[in-house]
């Protein structure tokens, strides 16, 4: 058995696009389906095509709820502190902050909890993130 990739499903694709980009993560493949009337994009983090993320875009609207009984999304990044600085510059709200210097939570604009967990061992504590309180949910 070999981990291919784990689906969720988007309602605007741009957004979407952009927000895991923020988080590194590069498109390695698209597929439109006309007849379906779905788009799938498929991305990866560099280096690292084995573990995808696929976005399903149905082209007809649906309402998708809030994504919280998916779970969540998890990766290990190089500098937490770095990483959540830049998400929150971009206008991503930071729903766990990296208080212990090694897991935080945010959330995609479709609502799915991603959790970022930092690389080897936790980072010192450090401001403002040591004392920033949780918002929404994660």
């Amino acid at each position: 058995m070999k981990y291919l990739h784990t689906m969720v499903r988007v309602t605007d694709v741009e957004a979407s696009l952009a927000f895991y980009s923020l988080l590194g993560l590069q498109e390695v493949r698209r597929i439109e389906n006309e007849k379906g009337r779905f788009t799938l994009i498929f991305l990866a983090a560099p280096g690292d095509e084995a573990a995808q993320v696929e976005l399903t875009y149905n082209w007809d609207p649906e309402v998708y709820g809030e994504g919280r009984n998916f779970g969540h999304l998890a990766y290990r990044v190089d500098d937490i502190y770095a990483l959540c600085d830049k998400l929150q510059k971009a206008g991503v709200t930071i729903n766990r902050p990296p208080r212990d210097g090694h897991m935080a939570f945010v959330r995609s604009p479709d609502n799915i909890s991603i959790e970022l967990i930092q690389a080897g061992d936790a980072l010192p504590a450090q401001e403002p993130w040591a004392s920033m309180p949780n918002t929404g949910k994660w």
